[in-house]
């Protein structure tokens, strides 16, 4: 049967414009919701994402996804990466450790207040920073040191004042802080493990500011994975923390992070202790729940007291 030209079948042609239009290489974006997308992210702005889905292009707002899973990465590499709003996962191949502290060492900052110092990681592009709460309690002028490696392959010290505090959360000893875009230069972030699956015996590493001895790493391995302490699960692990660690990441052998050390047994050795990371993806996650406000009276501003009056006298009009 033959149409006239103006009756032609669209289906054919729609259904061919679609393929033509889709890569083999596109996203997979899961929204809060549940929906999924698939598509090509064309540009990434501050509150925007703009997704190609072949007949159309999508802005989907960041505080809308969920997760965001590089098709391309998972297919062609071993690597497996996830993102999320705040932070990525992934499942990442076995290294050594010393080529493991290369490729993310960058990622570990110092963190400087009045009252200490102590560690910190990258985990977004956009400068955001975990850290534990005690290393900024009831500070507020909070500075950062970043190492970035140098042509030579050296690293460069660089401070950069005026973090802002994003989330506070005591309960988990959590900090969420945010470093200043810097025009010159990008941050590296690390990866939160994809996978909970330690196991007693599995080969870690630590990166920190031991007492103030900059990107100190120390290597051990996991005693226990379920620690429980004043209620809360503990990562116990041989690799040495001191204070100036509290802060920094806890790596596997495949260099993603699986924890947060935060303290450690005094005249003892060997005995330190990890926040796993569950709790701080779910820390991430709602960090919006623990925001940081700085009207609220209890924010960690020092108010000092009035002045008190020298004479009981009335002042003089």
């Amino acid at each position: 049967m033959r149409f006239p030209r103006r009756y032609l079948p669209l289906a054919p042609l729609f259904a061919f414009g679609i393929l033509g239009l889709t890569s083999t290489n596109a996203d997979v974006i899961e929204l809060k919701t549940g929906h999924k997308l698939e598509g090509d992210v064309l540009k990434q702005q501050a509150d925007l994402l703009y997704v190609d889905i072949g007949i159309d292009v999508v802005k989907v707002p960041l505080n809308q996804i969920k997760s965001r899973v590089a098709a391309k990465d998972s297919a062609n590499s071993p690597t497996q990466v996830q993102k999320h709003q705040l932070y990525r996962t992934a499942q990442l191949p076995r290294r050594s450790i010393k080529d493991l502290t290369e490729k993310f060492g960058e990622g570990v900052v110092l963190v400087q207040t009045p009252g200490g110092l102590g560690s910190g990681f990258i985990v977004s592009e956009n400068g955001f920073c975990v850290t534990n709460y005690h290393v900024i309690e009831k500070e507020t002028r909070i500075a950062t040191t970043i190492f970035h490696r140098g042509e030579d392959g050296s690293f460069n010290r660089r401070r950069i004042d005026d973090v802002r505090i994003v989330a506070l959360n005591p309960f988990f000893d959590l900090a969420l802080l945010q470093i200043p875009v810097q025009k010159d230069l990008a941050f590296k972030p690390v990866f939160l493990a994809a996978e909970e699956d330690l196991q007693e015996g599995e080969e870690v590493f630590a990166i920190g500011n031991p007492l103030g001895l900059e990107r100190s790493v120390s290597q051990g391995i996991i005693g226990t994975k379920n620690r429980n302490f004043r209620g809360q699960v503990y990562i116990q692990t041989t690799a040495e923390i001191n204070p100036g660690n509290s802060g920094g990441p806890l790596f596997n052998a495949r260099g993603e992070v699986i924890g947060v050390t935060n303290m450690k047994l005094l005249f003892a050795e060997g005995l330190g202790f990890a926040i796993p990371s569950p709790y701080v993806k779910l820390f991430l996650d709602n960090h919006e729940a623990f925001a940081f406000d700085r009207n609220n009276p209890n924010t960690g501003f020092r108010y000092l007291d009035p002045p008190r009056r020298k004479t009981k006298t009335a002042p003089a009009e």
